[in-house]
């Protein structure tokens, strides 16, 4: 896959598994990974640089003696969610376009 076009998507993925609930790290690359590969550096450069984006807010949260970050998602993440979807709408029709000839 394309690294710019797969970094736009581990973006909104990353954005995506923070949507319904706070997470943290290893739970956020446990959720991301079925759909594409992420690394826990590649993760915690994408965390951020969303963070400086102001797409997530973060707070940390001693859990078994140590400090956890949690990630929250903001309103311009989720904003950045519903314009992503507009987006890939535009996508799939160059798609269907690309495609058309091969059926």
């Amino acid at each position: 896959m394309d690294a710019q076009l797969k970094r736009g998507l581990l973006d909104v993925c990353v954005l995506a598994a923070i949507k319904s609930e706070d997470s943290y790290g290893y739970k956020i690359i446990k959720d991301v990974s079925p759909f594409l590969e992420l690394s826990e550096s590649t993760l915690y450069t994408i965390l951020k640089r969303l963070e400086e984006a102001r797409m997530l807010e973060v707070r940390s949260v001693e859990y078994a003696g140590r400090l956890r970050k949690y990630y929250h998602i903001t309103n311009v993440g989720l904003e950045r969610i519903e314009s992503f979807k507009e987006e890939w709408k535009e996508i799939m029709l160059v798609y269907s376009f690309i495609c058309k000839e091969e059926r």
